[in-house]
């Protein structure tokens, strides 16, 4: 039974192109109302998972969801958006016509679509271009106008593949300003990116995959304030010394120098004591620095763990 609270919901997806599996089994629920993060490295079955999603590739095994409607009915996508990742838009038409086809593909009304395309051209910085053709647009004016119609039906729930691909900064802010509206209306953003500075700063909670299968999911704002990342530089680092930190963190690396240490603590509380431990064992102090873990560090530690141990098993999940 779906769980209509949901946007998404997936049970043991899998897609298999005869030999080779694409998506092993995917299990992933998200939220109606956040912004959802896609992360994975290449080949790891993002693109294959939401093409089956959106009915673009079918399910050799498993059940799946949307809005609490199964995949597998048309009807589930009337409320969807699309952006994919490599497009091929109608060139021959202006910019307010390719709109205006996708209006009439949704469904939406002739007077609504007058209203709506419009205010879609000026949002994504387009109102003086809705008579140009798309042969003539730019890379970054084509990725703009390719989000425009995956709004064009003010879908509940919007799946966004790439979106700032070819954006230069000011595309990709207004890309973060669309998402954090889209959001504070409600409407779910499923959100795949390479640009994990992008993704930290738009999304609420991530998912990270490997081989189509999900090994982590976090929620960004419990990650951000608990996680720092500590450089220790001191006189000479030993077994006694490493094993004594461990009761702040079992994470911890050691410098070729012989002098660094590298560790995660879970917030900046423990910092004073760290340092007065360090100096109580004999040990010279000569620096002490820290920073927030970001989120390219957490991926590195779960999709490459998961890529060295050829892990089969989901590896926890956090919020």
């Amino acid at each position: 039974m779906a769980d209509n609270t949901l946007a998404i919901e997936t049970r043991g997806l899998r897609k298999e192109y005869g030999s080779k599996v694409a998506v092993a089994g995917l299990d992933l629920i998200v939220e109606r109302g956040e912004v959802f993060g896609f992360l994975g490295p290449n080949g790891a079955g993002k693109t294959t998972s939401i093409k089956m999603l959106l009915g673009l590739a079918s399910p050799t095994e498993g059940q799946a969801w949307l809005l609490g409607q199964p995949i597998t009915d048309p009807a589930c996508r009337r409320r969807v958006g699309f952006l994919p990742e490599h497009f091929r838009f109608h060139e021959w038409m202006t910019a307010g016509e390719f709109l205006d086809l996708h209006g009439r593909l949704h469904h939406v009304p002739a007077d609504v679509r007058r209203k709506r395309i419009p205010e879609l051209l000026k949002q994504m910085g387009l109102a003086q271009a809705g008579a140009q053709r798309l042969a003539t647009f730019s890379k970054g004016m084509l990725q703009r106008i390719g989000l425009a119609q995956a709004l064009i039906n003010e879908p509940e729930l919007v799946f966004l593949d790439e979106p700032t691909s070819g954006l230069d900064p000011l595309g990709r802010r207004m890309v973060r300003n669309v998402i954090a509206e889209l959001r504070q209306r409600g409407t779910t953003v499923f959100l795949n990116s390479h640009l994990l500075s992008e993704v930290e700063v738009t999304c609420t909670r991530v998912a990270f995959i490997t081989e189509g299968r999900v090994r982590h999911v976090a929620s960004l704002d419990r990650y951000e304030a608990n996680l720092l990342q500590v450089e220790l530089r001191v006189g000479q680092v030993d077994e006694r010394l490493i094993e004594g930190l461990r009761r702040w963190s079992d994470g911890i690396e050691w410098g070729n120098d012989g002098h660094t240490l590298t560790l995660n603590l879970a917030g900046q509380g423990a910092l004073p004591d760290l340092a007065r431990w360090v100096v109580q064992q004999g040990y010279d102090l000569y620096s002490l620095s820290s920073r927030p873990r970001s989120l390219e560090d957490l991926f590195v530690d779960i999709v490459g763990e998961a890529i060295e141990t050829g892990q089969s098993v989901q590896k926890g999940s956090a919020g």
